[in-house]
C-alpha cells in the first residue's frame, strides 16, 4: 500500500489517468465475462467448457458492451503512441522501443508458457493422457489468441504511427474499408480474403488510439505541419463527439446485425454463421465507434473521480498486474474445475435454470481467490518489469542489424504463439504445446532478452 500511495503521489499532472482505468476494466471485464459465460458439463466422462451465449439469446445485446478487446487496443493505441514519442524525445530509437516495450509482454507470456508446460510435462510422466493433456492447456491458452494480435500491433506501431501523422484518420478508416472486404468474402466468397481482418480491425481501432493521443496532447505535434482534410484533424475528445459516435454506433450496429447479416452477439456463439470477433467484422469496428462514443461521453467525470487517491491507487494495483490476470485467467479455471472434479462436487447444471444462476456468485468468487493466489505468485514477474531509460547506437550499421533483430525476435514470438493457437485441440502433446510453438516462441523470446540486456550505449 506504501508504495500505491507513493506512484500515486508521483503521477504526472498531465497524466492521462483515464486511459488507465479504461485498461484496468477492459481486462478486469474479460475475465469476469470469461467466466461467467462458461457452462462446466462432462464430455466422455471428462470435465468439459463451453459457451452459455448459444441458450441465452436474449444477452446477446450485452455484448455490445462486454466484448471489450477494442477498449484494450484503443488504450494500447495511445499508450504505443505516448511511449514511442517520449523514446524519440529523449533521444531513443524505434528499434530500441520494440526492444523495451516487448519485456512487459513477453516475460509474463514466458512464465506462463514454461509452467504450463513443465506441469503437462510432469502429468505425462505420471501417465496422464497426452490427448487429455493438450485439451487443457489448450483452453489455458486461450488467452494467446488476443496476444497474436496485440504483439503483432505493437511491433507495427512505428511504421503505422508514421502514417497516422501523415494521414491522420484516414489510415483507420481505409482499414475498416478493407474488413468490410474481407466480410464480402466470408459472406460470398471466398472466405481466406477474411483473415486479413484478424490483424487489419485491430490495427484500426489501434490507429484511433494514436489519434486519441494526438488530440489529447497537441504539443506532441510541434514540428509537424497543420492537419489538412476532412480526415487529417484531429480525434474530437468533446461528449458532443462522444453522442455522435455512440449513436452513429448504435444505429451501424441495428442496421448490421438485426436487418444486416450479422450476428447480434459480439463474442462468439456456437453454431452461428459468422463470428463478429474472430476475425473482427464491419460490426464488431461499429460497437467500438459506439464503444468509443460512451468512452468521450464518461471521460470528464471518470477523470474528476480519478484525481482521488483511493481510486487512483485501485486503478494502479491492477494495471501493476493486468496482464498476469489477463494470461492466467483460464488457467486458475481449469485447476479449480479440476480440483472439484476430483472431489467430486463439480456442480454442472443446466444452462439458464436456477440453479445455474445461483451458482454464478460462488463461481466467480472461488475463481477469484484461485486467480489471486496465482497473481500473488506469478505478478512480480510483470510488476517489476523496467523499462530503461533511453540509449544511442553506435553507427549505422549497428542499428540496422539491431533492428534486423529485433523484427526476429517479434516473429519468433509472434509464429510460436500462433503455431499453439493454430494447432487442434485433440492432438496429443506430452508438454502441452507443440514442440515447434514452444521453440519458435523461446528463440524469439530468446533473442529479445538479448537485445534487451546488451542495449547500445551513446557513440
Amino acid at each position: 500500500m506504501r508504495r500505491l500511495r507513493q506512484l500515486a503521489q508521483r503521477t504526472p499532472p498531465g497524466r492521462e489517468r483515464y486511459i488507465d482505468l479504461l485498461r484496468a476494466l477492459a481486462i478486469t471485464m474479460v475475465v469476469l465475462g470469461h467466466w461467467g459465460v462458461t457452462v462446466i458439463g462432462y464430455d466422455n466422462g471428462r470435465p468439459a467448457g463451453h459457451s452459455a451465449l448459444a441458450d441465452l439469446r436474449w444477452a446477446w445485446p450485452l455484448t455490445w458492451v462486454a466484448q471489450v478487446m477494442p477498449v484494450f487496443f484503443l488504450v494500447g493505441g495511445y499508450a504505443n503512441a505516448a511511449s514511442l514519442t517520449s523514446r524519440r524525445r529523449r533521444g531513443g530509437s524505434a528499434t530500441g522501443w520494440l526492444v523495451d516495450r516487448s519485456a512487459r509482454l513477453i516475460r509474463p507470456t514466458t512464465v506462463l508458457l514454461l509452467v504450463l508446460a513443465a506441469g503437462a510435462g510432469i502429468a505425462t510422466l505420471r501417465g496422464a493422457d497426452a490427448a487429455q493433456v493438450r485439451e487443457v492447456i489448450w483452453f489455458a491458452t486461450i488467452p494467446l489468441w488476443f496476444l497474436v494480435a496485440y504483439v503483432a500491433v505493437v511491433a507495427l506501431t512505428p511504421p503505422m504511427y508514421a502514417l497516422h501523422r501523415r494521414f491522420g484518420l484516414a489510415v483507420p478508416v481505409v482499414l475498416v474499408a478493407l474488413v468490410a472486404l474481407g466480410d464480402l468474402g466470408r459472406l460470398l466468397g471466398p472466405a481466406v480474403l477474411a483473415d486479413g481482418n484478424y490483424l487489419l480491425g485491430w490495427l484500426a481501432v489501434h490507429q484511433v488510439g494514436f489519434a486519441w493521443y494526438d488530440a489529447a496532447r497537441p504539443d506532441n505535434r510541434a514540428g509537424h505541419a497543420a492537419p489538412r482534410g476532412l480526415f487529417r484533424r484531429r480525434l474530437p475528445l468533446s461528449g458532443r463527439a462522444g453522442a455522435v459516435l455512440l449513436g452513429g454506433g448504435l444505429v451501424a450496429l441495428v442496421l448490421l446485425t438485426v436487418a444486416g447479416p450479422y450476428p447480434v452477439a459480439m463474442l462468439h456463439v456456437p453454431g452461428e454463421r459468422l463470428d463478429n470477433a474472430a476475425p473482427p467484422s464491419l460490426a464488431l469496428m461499429a460497437a467500438a465507434a459506439a464503444q468509443l462514443g460512451l468512452i468521450l461521453l464518461l471521460r470528464r467525470p471518470a477523470g474528476r473521480w480519478l484525481r482521488r487517491s483511493g481510486p487512483w491507487q485501485a486503478v494502479l494495483a491492477v494495471n501493476a498486474v493486468v496482464l498476469t490476470l489477463f494470461l492466467w485467467h483460464l488457467t486458475a479455471a481449469a485447476l479449480l474445475v479440476g480440483l472439484l472434479d476430483a472431489l467430486g462436487v463439480l456442480p454442472t447444471p443446466p444452462v439458464g435454470s436456477a440453479a445455474w444462476w445461483a451458482w454464478r456468485v460462488p463461481w466467480l468468487l472461488a475463481l477469484a481467490a484461485v486467480l489471486t493466489v496465482l497473481v500473488a505468485v506469478f505478478g512480480p514477474v510483470e510488476a517489476r518489469t523496467r523499462r530503461p531509460a533511453a540509449t544511442g547506437t553506435a553507427g549505422a550499421g549497428g542499428r540496422r542489424l539491431r533492428a534486423g533483430l529485433a523484427l526476429a525476435g517479434y516473429a519468433g514470438v509472434l509464429v510460436g504463439l500462433l503455431l499453439n493457437s493454430l494447432t487442434p485441440k485433440e492432438g496429443p502433446e506430452p508438454l502441452g504445446l507443440p514442440a515447434p510453438a514452444l521453440v519458435a516462441y523461446l528463440a524469439g523470446a530468446g533473442l529479445l532478452r538479448l537485445l534487451r540486456s546488451g542495449r547500445d550505449r551513446p557513440g
